[in-house]
Order: C-alpha cells, then sequence, then structure tokens
C-alpha cells in the first residue's frame, strides 16, 4: 500500500507546483521527491505528472488520484482536530482566502493578534479577486462577497453589502454623466476581469427588478485596488462596494453615478466546506474576523451620506 509519506509528498508538488518547492516545504531534496513519486507511480501502476523541462502537469489519472488524496488529508486533519479540541486549545493548518481588498486590510493585520492567541494554529492565507474553487484547494474557510447562491457550503453572514456607481470628477467633465442605464454601454467601463472570462455583467435596478447589463471597457485588471486607483485618475466608471469606495466619495475624489438605479446589493460572508461538525480552529479565527469585519465597515461607512 502506498505510505502516507509518499502521499504528502505527492499533494505537496502538486500544490507547490515543482518537485524542489514540494521539497523544500517537506525538508527533503528535489531527488527524493522525484524518488518517491516514482515510487507511487510504480505502485498504482500509471503515471502521475506529465513531466517536461520548463513544468509538470498532472495526467488524467493524476488529478482523480490528487482529489482522493485531499480527502484522506481532510480526514486525517478533522481526526486530528477532534483529538486537539479535546486539549487545551485548537491546533493545526487553517487555510483561508479572501479578497485581496478586504483581505489586506482587515484579515492581514488580525492574524498576529490571532497568532498570539492561538500559537498552535499553523495560517496559510491566499489573497485573490478570483474565487479560488474552495473544495479543490482544500480551503478551510473563504471569505467572500457575492450574489450567494444555493450551495453545499456552509455559510456565516457577516453583513449586506451595499453598492454603487462611481466615477472621478474629471472623467464626467470630460464624458458626461450617463442618464439611464443603458448609457453606460456608450461609457469607459472598468472592469475586474479574470482569465476565461470575456464579458462582465452589472446588476441595476431598474423599475423595481434586477436588470443585467453586459457592459465592456477599454482596460481591465484582476486586481480590484488597481480598478479603484484608475477610477480616482479618471480613467472610467467602476461598480464597487460602497465602504472600499466611501473615504473618496466624502472627499469627493469620486462621485455616485445613476444614483436612482443602484447596483444589486451583495452578502459578505464567511464560507465553510464542512456540513457537519466545524473545527475548532475554523471558529476560532471566524470568531475574530467577523466583529473586525463589521467593525471596518461601520467605521469605513461613518458620515457617508
Amino acid at each position: 500500500m502506498a505510505t502516507l509519506e509518499n502521499i504528502t509528498v505527492f499533494v505537496r508538488s502538486v500544490e507547490f507546483g515543482s518537485f524542489s518547492s514540494a521539497g523544500r516545504a517537506t525538508g527533503l531534496s528535489a531527488a527524493v521527491v522525484s524518488h518517491r513519486i516514482k515510487m507511487l507511480e510504480q505502485h498504482l501502476g500509471c503515471r502521475l505528472f506529465h513531466r517536461t523541462t520548463r513544468k509538470m502537469q498532472l495526467t488524467e489519472q493524476g488529478r482523480i488520484f490528487y482529489e482522493r488524496c485531499l480527502e484522506i488529508r481532510e480526514a486525517v486533519e478533522r481526526a486530528e482536530t477532534s483529538i486537539a479540541e479535546m486539549g487545551a486549545s485548537p491546533r493545526g493548518s487553517l487555510k483561508i482566502t479572501a479578497p485581496l481588498g478586504i483581505g489586506r486590510r482587515v484579515v492581514t493585520p488580525m492574524i498576529a493578534r490571532f497568532r498570539a492567541e492561538f500559537p498552535r494554529i499553523d495560517v496559510r492565507l491566499r489573497l485573490s479577486d478570483y474565487l479560488i474553487d474552495i473544495l479543490m484547494e482544500s480551503v478551510d474557510m473563504a471569505l467572500r462577497m457575492a450574489v450567494m447562491e444555493d450551495s453545499a457550503l456552509i455559510m456565516r453572514k457577516i453583513s449586506d453589502i451595499e453598492r454603487s456607481l462611481v466615477a472621478a470628477p474629471a472623467y464626467i467633465a470630460r464624458r458626461g454623466a450617463p442618464k439611464k442605464p443603458d448609457d453606460l454601454f456608450d461609457h469607459e467601463c472598468l472592469l475586474l476581469r479574470f482569465p476565461g472570462s470575456s464579458q462582465a455583467r452589472w446588476s441595476l435596478i431598474e423599475d423595481g427588478q434586477a436588470r443585467q447589463l453586459p457592459v465592456d471597457g477599454s482596460i481591465d485588471a484582476d486586481d480590484s485596488d488597481v480598478i479603484t486607483d484608475w477610477a480616482v485618475a479618471g480613467l472610467g466608471i467602476m461598480l464597487k462596494p460602497t465602504f472600499e469606495v466611501a473615504e473618496y466619495l466624502k472627499s469627493g475624489e469620486l462621485v455616485r453615478v445613476l444614483p436612482d438605479y443602484p447596483p444589486v446589493p451583495v452578502t459578505l460572508g464567511v464560507l465553510y466546506p464542512y456540513r457537519q461538525n466545524v473545527p475548532a480552529k475554523v471558529r476560532a479565527f471566524a470568531d475574530m474576523l467577523v466583529p473586525d469585519m463589521r467593525a471596518h465597515i461601520a467605521t469605513r461607512m461613518k458620515g457617508l451620506k
């Protein structure tokens, strides 16, 4: 039977993208990692990776085996957590993902405080505006801001989030202010876009109903803070959670666009992949994050008309 050590090396190789990086993470040389992968392949009777001089990629069998290995790792971590919860404090590895903006401004600063209170929990933070697949990436919890749909994931709601269309006064002076949603088709829309996405849709409330508009623009980025910088510089109109642009609205660097057609609100919440008992390490982080996040939003929105 393939050993758990070789499975661990295999999973690390997939996560880090190379044998050398996986070796550094596990305290092994790249040669030892390669040898263990070969032993695993011989045991399974199939190749797990396509290897070239520049990169390595999972085979179809490797992808399936990786998914099953994640289930094994999750089961082991649940077993460890169950024992740890019988002790004095939570322990284990905690993998978290959050959007770039609020991740930088809220999640990152609280890590030191969290580690001081729970030193036996290793934190693995992944900040990205791209929606990471929580199950595929073995994420313990995700901070998400979206229109929540039915899901197998469990959500702890933080707040309903108002959003606004905004632009710099200089842009409005140059291009004029849109009067109705259809006018956006003739404007420069600043878009948050990722590989594989070809079109953005902004959901606005018109005549009491949500309407999706396929908008476009000549520049886009995969970092929401970059979009904000462009809007302040007068490059176009953007759609953002109001609390994230409140300071610019207060200062007058940005103004609301189409205020009679507000964007559909979204929900900010913490998502868990656990269908039953939420591990103590996850509850501990969420218990600290939720009030911090609510306080951040309240502070940003204070004094905004």
